[in-house]
């Protein structure tokens, strides 16, 4: 009697689990075979096994409910701790698109527009220079301005350090979080009006810290920080409470880590983004959530920029943000950040599926942006899917775990 009544006493004492993002149904009311979902579970544990990833957790949600919701392995690098579904991830890139939507909100509200000139907010960007073939003491003029379109699809001409080998990309900033850590804002700015652009503006697609200025962009004509904006436009409406850019003291148990050594290369890897304060929020890559508030996120573009019925965004806004602003005219380099990318395009702060073949499934529409440290989400409007995944791979296994996620999910659909 008292051993029963022990694990009684114990059971009451767990954490409540938590709500379920969306609402849930079968997966065969969603179009979906539970057998064919549960490969899933049976790829994720058995690479768990092998010390591929510590764990990960995928939400999956079809018509606006939510069809798979688990978590598998271990939210600790030192694979001690089992995973719960409400880990923390530090989402990287997949910062991006928040900060996209926190700047279409102040569209809507007639404070800017996608193609205003940077120098109305920055004015020391005025009069760029471009480096001919990378060599900053070699510059001609810039034929044109800096546009907020060309900083929401990578066609700014800026660049980020850590992804070329010219003698310019060693003068930029490596990465959004050192640069969040290393400059103020102010300072930030100065480093990048100092420095030639690597290409004219406008003419090609080169991954950068473009989306970090949009989020300054977003912090003057607020006045506020790029955080405190996106919570009161973004998160609190849309119940995100797990996401921000510092996780608190109170649930940084909740907070995921990798393995100590990258599998594939030996390398040993650490993250630790939301964890120290940096000196400003930024808005390419600083931000930390969850499956479940991502997710929520995800389905209120899917929706058309509401969800439960709090409106974030237009309709139209979502269309603009979402359809494929890169045309004939603008070099395509996409695919030398995301390999599985092949015909796709990009619009405002995501990428944009094109018709024709892809290494990834999906239909043309479909739109996607991922994090660096192993994190990934996608949306197919044809479909009415939207798809979180979240796990600790900051090494070469991100890449991979994107395309047998994607199979995974898609084989799993009959309908």
């Amino acid at each position: 009697m008292k051993t029963l009544l022990a694990c009684a006493l114990a059971l009451f004492a767990l954490p409540a689990l938590a709500a379920d993002p969306l609402p849930r149904a079968t997966p065969q009311s969603l179009g979906f075979s539970a057998a064919r979902l549960d490969r899933i579970r049976t790829t994720m544990e058995a690479d768990i096994a092998r010390g591929q990833l510590p764990g990960a957790v995928i939400a999956i949600a079809r018509r606006g409910q939510l069809a798979y919701y688990e978590a598998f392995g271990h939210i600790d690098g030192a694979r001690s701790r089992p995973m719960p579904r409400e880990a923390i991830f530090p989402i990287a890139s997949m910062t991006k698109p928040l900060t996209g939507v926190a700047l279409l909100t102040l569209l809507e509200e007639g404070k800017l527009s996608i193609g205003d000139p940077i120098t109305r907010f920055f004015p020391a960007m005025a009069n760029r220079r471009v480096a001919v073939d990378g060599n900053p003491d070699n510059t001609v003029p810039a034929a044109r301005p800096i546009s907020l379109i060309d900083l929401a699809r990578h066609t700014s001409g800026i660049t980020y350090g850590a992804r070329g080998n010219t003698a310019l990309h060693r003068l930029y900033p490596g990465s959004s979080g050192t640069s969040s850590r290393q400059f103020t804002p102010a300072a930030f700015m100065e480093r990048l009006a100092s420095l030639p652009l690597l290409h004219q503006p406008g003419t090609v697609w080169d991954y950068s810290l473009s989306i970090d200025v949009l989020g300054l962009v977003v912090e003057q004509l607020t006045e506020q920080r790029l955080g405190a904006v996106m919570e009161s436009r973004i998160f609190r409406p849309l119940g995100m409470a797990d996401t921000g850019f510092l996780v608190p003291e109170a649930n940084r148990a909740r907070y995921a880590t990798a393995l100590p050594t990258d599998p594939t290369s030996g390398q040993p890897q650490n993250v630790d983004m939301g964890l120290v304060a940096s000196q400003f929020d930024c808005g390419g890559g600083c931000a930390v959530s969850t499956a479940a508030d991502y997710i929520r996120f995800a389905q209120m573009l899917l929706n058309g920029g509401t969800l439960d019925g709090q409106r974030v965004l237009s309709r139209a806004s979502v269309a603009e943000m979402t359809r494929d602003h890169m045309h004939a005219g603008i070099q395509n380099n996409l695919t030398n950040t995301e390999g599985n990318m092949v015909n796709w395009g990009f619009g405002l702060t995501v990428a944009v599926r094109r018709e024709g073949g892809s290494a990834l499934l999906g239909n043309p529409g479909m739109y996607s942006w991922n994090g660096a440290y192993g994190t990934a989400m996608w949306v197919d409007p044809e479909q009415e899917l939207a798809v979180v995944f979240m796990a600790a791979t900051p090494g070469l296994l991100r890449q991979y775990y994107r395309r047998v996620i994607n199979a995974l999910v898609y084989a799993a659909m009959e309908d």
